[in-house]
């Protein structure tokens, strides 16, 4: 990644945060204000969407690729839109919408999870409601179809907030959430990035994982670079009609993790926040960098307790801070007042918003609005 951090710098982008702002959200208002603040149910609904960001360029990806991204994001976005218009919860939407990625083995999440060095695939995700504050969270599950769902659960059938490994699991199927075999998340193109990257670091490869497919004749062709989901998540902020806001992620961790590493994303203020006082976040990127700076949190700090508008809280974050430590990656937001936001520092986000009596948004690359 220092290679990535060297270009960005000599591309000038340490010293153009606001320039970076204006493209990658020129209409980022407000979505109702003040008076639909004051006035329940007088909301327009609005949601943000990330798939995760790294070095994803048009040089990486074949149209075929692309396209399968752009509906992936689109089905994802129109699910959580969907719940909605039809008076549903900002919890309750963002959890449909981050379903479908966590079903599309596109994605670095459930279905499309990443595989840890010893060839398991161990998933995290969390949830955060902004109107009670509540929080739920999952991590290295092994065998929960959806993630998302556990950590809904978690938030709001048990007096905790964060549930790991086994036991995880054991509370998922407690409450009736479907649990699949391992070979359920294996897809070829994650067992080959991580047995290059093991290969890499001159570590042993192991077994096929039972009940997956026999390994093909020759290696994929892949669509894009292999390794664009390095260190890929998925998440979701909503504001829903009654003026409520949440945030959820999920994410198949790092390819080649050892040792049952956790990430950001299902740590409640690193990769995952949501607070009607402030603002909903969702991060995707180096987690390490996320869980120091406390990425999430402090996006809704500066809004909260210095008052910035949230676009410039997220550059100040994404853009200054974490470009200074070297710290990749990217994040959502939105404001109860209907602000929306999205800001990263690599080259690229698969990244999607709507508002009520919109149309989707949807962009990849830098150079997109």
């Amino acid at each position: 990644m220092t290679n990535g951090f060297r270009w960005r710098r000599a591309a000038g982008w340490l010293t153009a945060g606001a320039a970076i702002a204006a493209m990658a959200l020129p209409a980022c208002g407000q979505v109702g204000g003040p008076a639909a603040a004051a006035n329940p149910g007088a909301h327009r609904w609005a949601i943000v969407l990330h798939g995760g960001a790294g070095v994803i360029e048009r040089s990486s990806m074949t149209p075929q690729a692309e396209a399968a991204y752009r509906a992936g994001l689109r089905h994802a976005i129109e699910t959580g839109g969907a719940v909605l218009d039809r008076g549903g919860s900002a919890v309750d939407a963002i959890e449909a919408a981050i379903k479908t990625l966590e079903d599309n083995p596109l994605f670095n999440a459930g279905k499309g999870a990443v595989f840890a060095a010893d060839g398991t695939n161990q998933m995290d995700a969390a949830m955060m409601d902004g109107a009670t504050m509540k929080a739920g969270a999952v991590a290295d599950v092994e065998h929960t179809k959806n993630p998302i769902s556990a950590a809904k659960a978690v938030m709001q059938k048990s007096p905790y907030v964060l549930l790991v490994g086994k036991g995880a699991d054991a509370f998922a199927a407690h409450e009736g959430l479907q649990q699949e075999p391992q070979s359920y998340f294996f897809t070829e193109r994650r067992w080959e990035s991580l047995v290059r990257e093991l290969q890499r670091e001159h570590l042993p490869v192991p077994p096929r994982p039972k009940g997956a497919p026999p390994a093909p004749a020759k290696p994929l062709a892949f669509l894009e670079t292999p390794d664009n989901h390095k260190y890929g998540t998925v998440g979701m902020v909503a504001l829903d009609k009654y003026g409520n806001i949440a945030a959820g992620t999920s994410t198949g961790g790092l390819t080649a993790k050892r040792w049952d590493r956790v990430g950001d994303s299902p740590l409640i203020g690193a990769g995952t926040y949501a607070s009607n006082q402030s603002c909903a976040v969702s991060g995707t990127g180096i987690g390490e960098y996320f869980i120091r700076y406390t990425v999430a949190r402090t996006i809704c700090a500066l809004v909260q307790y210095k008052g910035m508008k949230l676009q410039a809280a997220a550059d100040e974050v994404v853009q200054h801070q974490l470009v200074a430590v070297h710290g990749d990656g990217g994040v959502i937001a939105i404001t109860p007042d209907g602000q929306m936001a999205w800001s990263f520092n690599t080259p690229g986000m698969f990244r999607a918003r709507l508002v009520e009596g919109g149309k989707p948004q949807i962009a990849i690359y830098r150079d997109e609005p």
